[in-house]
Order: structure tokens, then sequence, then C-alpha cells
């Protein structure tokens, strides 16, 4: 396992190696495997990949994002132009039923909401405007409906972690209640915990996917 200095040097080094994140500007701290990313940033872009940098590095256990987002004055719009790309470039993504999402905007926050029949759809219109200029800042509130009882969704869950190799599939558990799956079990890094999130989230008539699984190294 490794040190909380060792840590924080590969924590260091992958930001640095990160060609979209000015590194100088970011903080970073680690106590007990949990890193603290902090600073500022020209962009909600570049903190998003900030924190998927500091994923990538094994040994971290979790991430407190503590980043702000100061735009520089060439990227600032108004929250109205802001809105109009949203509409503009959500109406123009395939994955997406006309008019299923609506959106608002404070300070260049957007905020989602509405409704979708899939998981992929909600996570489409989300990644659609996360990297638009101007935004600081993106809160999904859009829900999935139902289109299945949970009868049959535990099975086709851990159909799927076995269809996809998933090593550690054997000691992940899966509990559903409704439409709601609770994931827990051991995971040896972010890929598996992410492609076992995944898995629960492909599932039709899943709404709620709570991720109590433990990293592991």
């Amino acid at each position: 396992m490794k040190s909380d200095i060792q840590l924080q040097k590969d924590v260091i080094a992958e930001l640095n190696w990160e060609p979209s994140v000015n590194s100088i500007d970011i903080g970073v701290e680690v106590k007990d495997g949990v890193v603290i990313l902090s600073g500022h940033v020209g962009s909600y872009a570049e903190k998003l990949n900030a924190e998927r940098s500091a994923q990538r590095v094994a040994g971290v256990k979790a991430l407190a994002i503590e980043i702000d987002v100061t735009l520089p004055g060439i990227s600032k719009r108004t929250d109205a132009d802001i809105a109009r790309s949203v509409d503009n470039v959500l109406q123009w993504t395939s994955f997406l039923p006309r008019d299923a999402v609506k959106v608002m905007v404070e300070n260049g926050w957007i905020t989602l909401s509405g409704q979708v029949s899939w998981e992929y759809q909600r996570v489409a219109a989300v990644d659609t405007v996360r990297y638009l200029m101007g935004v600081t800042g993106v809160s999904d509130d859009i829900t999935i409906l139902p289109t299945l009882s949970s009868i049959s969704v535990k099975s086709d869950i851990e159909d799927a972690l076995k269809r996809r190799a998933l090593v550690d599939a054997r000691n992940i558990s899966v509990e559903v209640h409704g439409q709601n799956v609770t994931l827990t079990g051991k995971v040896h890094s972010w890929s598996e915990r992410h492609l076992a999130t995944h898995s629960a989230w492909s599932t039709p008539g899943v709404k709620n996917v709570k991720d109590d699984m433990t990293l592991t190294y």
C-alpha cells in the first residue's frame, strides 16, 4: 500500500502529465488515502479532467474536490446565452427525445431536469453540456422513467457483471428495492468500480444506483 507522501507525488505527477490541466494552480493533499484537490481552474472541463486524472492513480481511496472555476474574461457569457447554447446542443443530441430535458442556468451553473427512459440518455445530456464555454458547473436532476418491474433486475445485473468478465464480480453483492439498486463488496480499481455501476445503470427499470463498494488495493 502506498504512503500518503508517495500517493501525493503520484497524483501531482499525473496532473502534470495531463495536457488539459494546468497543474500549477492545483494543490494536492493526502490523508489516509483520501486525496484533496484544491485551487482554481479556468473552466469546468478542466476541473473534471483534474478529478479524472486523480482517479487514475492507483491507491486513491476517495476524492474531495475543492477546486473553484474562475472563468477568464474571454470565456464569460450571460446566463441567457449559455441557456440558448445548452438548449440548441440538447436538441441536436440524437440520443435524447425532443424537449425531454429542461434547462436552467444561474451564474454559469447549469441545472438539467426532466425525464428520460435510459441512463445512457441522462449521461449523454450531462456530457453534452459540460464542455460549453462559460459553464461553471452542472447539476443533474434528470430522472429515469420506470420501464420494468424489479423482479428480474437483480439477475440481469449479475449476468451483466459476468458477461463483462469483471474480476471481482463474485465479490459484489446486488440488492434491489423497487427501482433502486445498491452495490456492496470489494473492487480493486476505479475502472472496476465504474464497470460495476455502469452495469447496474444499463439495466432496464433501474432508477437509482447506490455505490457502497469498497476500493481495496
